[in-house]
């Protein structure tokens, strides 16, 4: 495996799911799945969002989620009491697209691309967490240990339509560097 690349691929469509105990539509549950799958500039075909007023569209086509965090959100939903948390974490359990080996927040810039084989993808802004990143990750505080951590993700505009699979190296080709991502994010957050 090249150091830099795509370790899953994953969508969903929006189903109605009990959080909180009312019937909310999400399409947080993101699975692994094989082979290519087209990505257009609305984002990756079979996949949907709930809300897009906050997730989709343009600038939030997809969204990528390093791998590097998933040793940490199993040891905190372990602490938490998650019951779930006794196996590994599932590839996608935090909504994301593209999990992603090699990359962290604090290694990408508003503008950088992500050139992988068959499209290429734009950092266009971080992810801020909501009551469905708490019901996903099932504890109450994991928006607040995103916040806390940095471990946002990075929404991704597509520059170029094509195709994405599992296992495609990726490479990074900076673009302006004048906005990190994780700063952007802890900025965000400060003011909320």
């Amino acid at each position: 495996m090249p150091a830099t690349y795509v370790a899953s691929v994953n969508r969903s469509l929006a189903q109605q799911r009990q959080i909180d105990g009312r019937s909310v539509l999400t399409g947080i549950g993101k699975l692994p799945v094989q082979g290519p799958v087209d990505v257009s500039v609305m984002g990756l075909d079979g996949d949907e969002q709930a809300d897009l007023s906050v997730h989709g569209g343009l600038a939030k086509a997809v969204y990528a989620y390093p791998l590097l965090h998933y040793a940490f959100w199993q040891t905190v939903r372990a602490q938490a009491g998650v019951a779930a948390a006794e196996v590994p974490m599932p590839l996608g359990l935090p909504g994301e697209n593209l999990t992603l080996a090699g990359l962290s927040e604090d290694q990408l810039w508003i503008g950088d691309h992500l050139l992988l084989p068959g499209c290429v993808l734009a950092v266009s802004q971080p992810r801020y967490p909501c009551f469905k990143f708490n019901a996903a990750m099932g504890f109450s505080q994991a928006s607040k240990l995103m916040v806390q951590s940095g471990y946002c993700g990075a929404y991704l505009a597509v520059v170029e339509p094509g195709t994405v699979s599992a296992g495609d190296a990726l490479q990074l080709r900076p673009g302006p560097r004048e906005v990190n991502l994780r700063e952007l994010f802890r900025a965000k957050m400060r003011r909320a």
